[in-house]
């Protein structure tokens, strides 16, 4: 019986160090989640005959992994934040943070943004960053009656505009994407496929129905500067209705809030959690699955993936994904 083995390829500050790695692998494990938090990165190597070099802080580490004879998924750029030297026995570990959100964004500013659509807001801040905008089309033609940035950087600013949208903002292979959760999109725009799993011999998961109030639908309230009076809007249906805190200052605003909140409660129906014995190198945030052979209800639905950890060795590969049902 064939069995499958782990390739990878890492190259640090442009030198391929892969033939010098092979052998020594303890772990990589790299850590990919959804929106404003940085992709990360650890490795653990074997230095047993002193042979390694320890990574100066801010080296650069190109990563793609795979299986052996099946190709490499190229998995983005990492920038060392800690490199330490143990002995015995004589290991380096490597901890690093995709680069893409660690160098585009970081900077603090303080300004207004006022009667601004999303697109607007989010073409501004990729423009002035030297970065491609990806907007979700639903996104993109959304109104903004104010908002401020009171000194943060502009990462923090659009990860919280997408949340009141229901939305995600990342920096991806030089592209910053504002997308709607599920939306399923790689960096440069186009759609990712539905993948079907079919669990197999060594795979372990969890599936949980969360208890929670089956609304089918939010309504938020706003001021109607025409009439002076207190309106509101609906989304979706009033058949059991959850109703929003508070008052927004215009009725696209609302309208943002109760859609945002009802895809929310649409996907915390249920969660599912699956740790693949065979590795799935494609796999990131916001793929979508459909899974067969477990649970009628866990195969009924389909998910979103909200994050992923892949863990390769010298001696193997897996992958864990953490899903949530895809918003209504």
């Amino acid at each position: 019986m064939n069995r499958k083995a782990p390739d990878y390829r890492l190259v640090v500050n442009g030198t391929n160090i892969t033939p010098k790695v092979n052998g020594r692998l303890i772990d990589l494990t790299l850590s990919e989640d959804r929106g404003g938090e940085a992709d990360t990165l650890s490795l653990t190597l074997s230095d047993h005959d002193g042979a390694l070099e320890i990574p100066p802080k801010g080296a650069s580490i190109e990563v793609a992994i795979g299986w052996r004879g099946e190709g490499l998924t190229e998995k983005g750029t990492y920038v060392v934040d800690d490199a330490q030297y143990t002995w015995p026995p004589n290991q380096i570990t490597i901890s690093a943070r995709s680069a893409d959100m660690r160098g585009q964004l970081p900077a603090r500013r303080t300004r207004s943004w006022h009667q601004e659509t999303i697109g607007s807001i989010v073409q501004s801040i990729a423009g002035s960053r030297g970065l491609n905008p990806v907007i979700g089309a639903g996104l993109a033609a959304r109104q903004i009656d104010h908002m401020d940035q009171t000194d943060e950087s502009d990462i923090n600013f659009l990860t919280r505009l997408a949340e009141k949208h229901d939305a995600i903002a990342t920096v991806k292979a030089g592209r910053l994407l504002f997308l709607a959760k599920g939306e399923a999109k790689t960096a440069s725009g186009a759609s990712l496929p539905v993948i079907t799993i079919t669990p197999g011999s060594g795979d372990s998961g969890t599936y949980q129905e969360k208890d929670r109030e089956d609304y089918t639908g939010v309504t938020a309230f706003y001021n109607d500067t025409d009439t002076g009076e207190q309106k509101s809007v609906t989304a979706g249906t009033n058949a059991r209705i959850k109703r929003l805190r508070g008052t927004y200052p215009t009725a696209a605003e609302a309208l943002a809030e109760a859609n945002a909140e009802l895809g929310r409660i649409s996907r915390g129906e249920a969660t599912f959690g699956l740790t693949l014995a065979i590795g799935r190198p494609e796999l990131s945030p916001e793929y979508r699955l459909k899974v067969s052979g477990i649970k009628p209800q866990i195969d009924a639905r389909e998910w979103v993936v909200s994050s992923v950890s892949h863990s390769l060795s010298d001696g193997g590969f897996t992958t864990s994904i953490s899903a949530e049902t895809l918003g209504s």
